[in-house]
Parts: C-alpha cells; structure tokens; sequence
C-alpha cells in the first residue's frame, strides 16, 4: 500500500512539472511580441516542454514520467470533451450549407491527399496521417485528437503540430496582405469563408480575421468552428480503420479470423453531446468563460507533455520528409481552397 502511495506521489510530481510548465507558457503567450505572432498557450507549451526535453530533459526522475504521460493522454481527452463548450449547433446555420461544403470537401481532400502524397515520399505511416488531420481541421488541437486514437509515438505527434504551426503562421501574415492589395478578389464574406476554411489554427484564423476586419473575423471564427466540429466524424473513421502498429503487432499473432479490439475514441462522443448541450444555453456566459479557460490549460497541459518527449534527435530521425508533407498540403490548402471559395461556394 505503501509502494502505491509512493508511486502515485511520484506521478504526481510529473504532472506537477508539467502544470508549472503550462503556467509559464500562459504567461509567455501574454507578452506583447507574442501576442502579434498570434502563439496559444498551447504552442508556447509545446515550445517549452521541447527546450526543457533539449536541455533538463535527462535529469527527470524515470518515476515521474507516468504523469507525464498521464498529462499528454487522459488530460487531452477531458481537454477536447470541453472544447465542445467553444461550439453551439447555431454557428453552423449562421454561415449556411456553402460553407459546409466547403469544409467538407478540404477536409476530405486534405487527408486524402496526405495519405497519398505520404505513400509517395514513403513516409511513416502516423506522422503522414497525424500530419495531414492537422492540415485538414484545427491544427494541433486535431493532432492531439488523432493522437487520442492512433496512439502513435510522442515525438511524431510533436512534429505534425511543428509542421501544422509553421505553415499556419506563415498563411496568418499571407492573407491580411492579399486581401489589403486586392490579389485575391474576394469580397469580405468569401475571403472570411476561405480563411476559415483553410487556414490550420483556430488562433491562426482568429489573427488572419483580426486583421482584415471585424466581418471577416466573424466568418472566419464559424467557418473555422465547424472544421472543428468535423473532428468527431473523423477521430471516428481513423477509430475503425487505422489500428494502433502495437495492436497490429497482437493481432497478427492471434488465431485466424479473431480481431483486435477496435479503439473507438469515446469522448469524440462526449465531445458532440458537449455541443449540444452547450447549443441550450443552460450555463451562464461566465461559467463557458471559466470552463473555457480551464480547457485551454489542459490542453496546454497536453502539449507541454509531448513537447518534452520530444528531443531533436527525433526530430533528425523524422527528416524532412513530413515538412515536404505539410508543404504540399499548403499548397493544395490556398489554391485549391481558394477555388472552393471563388466557384463552388457560389453555387450552393
């Protein structure tokens, strides 16, 4: 009894680590340079926890990496099962089918084409997968999502968040200066419709629509949302195709026609019931506010837990292969978004 109390006290300390690292990363995130680079708290965590797993990382106690675990796996799932509070059924009907569609159809797109392209430059198959879901719905929050569900190595899920940050940030500073000098001749309700259909971050789409003007902004947030929303539909189909390798492994020493069990990502669920219930406004804008906050931090949390798992020795050993990856997904994500918006939206 003694050896439990003295393990979960241990397991403790690690999430204690990476709550005190999550603190710092909100304090960061607050500074003014920050703030005009449009960082989360959730990529400055996975920042830090990548500095601390380059530099302190060896001196950790072998005994609190549980908590650390513990912080990067059943802590994201409570965080994504929240985030549901961020969403009503209403932003949906605000922007009509056409957007919709649209977000269907860069979604599917995306992931399609992430998985070809990653057979193509024969790329692990995770870090092509995690690297494209990130590309296709919200960036890191979509990453840690199919992490949830494909159970890959930690170091992965850090680079597909890397290469989903970079390329995002890169779109946030683009777009404002298309659209000031007319390149792109979108009226402000299509160029907030393509900047929510395409660019990877929530705080990428928040930044990108700050800075071209409320009614943009406003577009941009619920196009972006229901991205967001397409998490469920896809945790679900990677749940019942793509096996967890260490399962494949089980399976495939099992007696013939006897199956694996199927990971099916539950609080995918929770999270959809979350919206609705969240769709009846029961709960007062100041508690949303709250909860709101808390799920940011846990899903700080998440991300500082996998960025100090992550080393860059790791880094070499997944080359630049998946930064060729999200490269060719970029490229798909502004021009072929771009023609979603100027000519199927339209229609619809």
């Amino acid at each position: 009894m003694v050896k439990i109390s003295q393990a979960r006290a241990k397991m403790l300390y690690g999430v204690l680590l990476i709550a005190l690292l999550s603190c710092a990363a909100f304090l960061i995130a607050e500074l003014p340079f920050v703030k005009k680079l449009s960082f989360s708290p959730l990529i400055v965590g996975i920042l830090l926890g990548m500095v601390y797993a380059n530099t302190w990382r060896k001196r950790l106690p072998e005994s609190w990496v549980p908590g650390i675990q513990f912080s990067a796996k059943q802590l994201l799932r409570l965080g994504i099962i929240l985030y549901g509070f961020r969403l009503t059924i209403a932003n949906i009907m605000e922007v009509g089918w056409s957007a919709l569609a649209v977000d269907a159809v860069i979604v599917v797109g995306t992931i399609f084409l992430g998985v070809l392209f990653g057979r193509m430059l024969k790329m692990d198959r995770d870090t092509a997968l995690l690297t494209s879901v990130g590309s296709s719905i919200c960036g890191a929050a979509a990453v840690l999502g199919a992490d949830a569900t494909i159970k890959p190595q930690p170091y992965k899920t850090a680079v597909a968040v890397s290469t989903v940050v970079i390329f995002g940030t890169i779109s946030m500073f683009l777009y404002p200066v298309l659209y000031r000098n007319g390149w792109l001749g979108l009226e402000p309700q299509q160029m907030g419709l393509y900047t929510g259909a395409t660019l990877h971050e929530v705080a990428h789409v928040v930044g990108a629509g700050n800075a071209m003007g409320a009614e943009i902004q406003d577009t941009a947030t619920i196009v972006k949302m229901i991205r967001v929303i397409m998490l469920v539909p896809v945790l679900l189909v990677m749940a019942f195709t793509v096996r967890p390798k260490e399962e494949t492994a089980v399976a495939q020493t099992q007696p013939q026609g006897r199956k694996g069990k199927i990971a099916i990502p539950w609080f995918a669920f929770i999270f959809l019931v979350v919206i609705g219930f969240n769709s009846l406004n029961w709960l007062p804008s100041a508690c949303i506010g709250y909860i709101n906050s808390f799920d940011t931090f846990l899903l700080t949390m998440a991300m500082t837990a996998l960025g100090t798992e992550t080393s860059f020795d790791k880094f070499k050993k997944a080359g630049p292969r998946p930064f060729l990856l999200a490269f060719l997904l970029y490229i798909w994500l502004f021009f072929g978004g771009y023609a979603l918006t100027r000519y199927l939206a339209p229609l619809i």
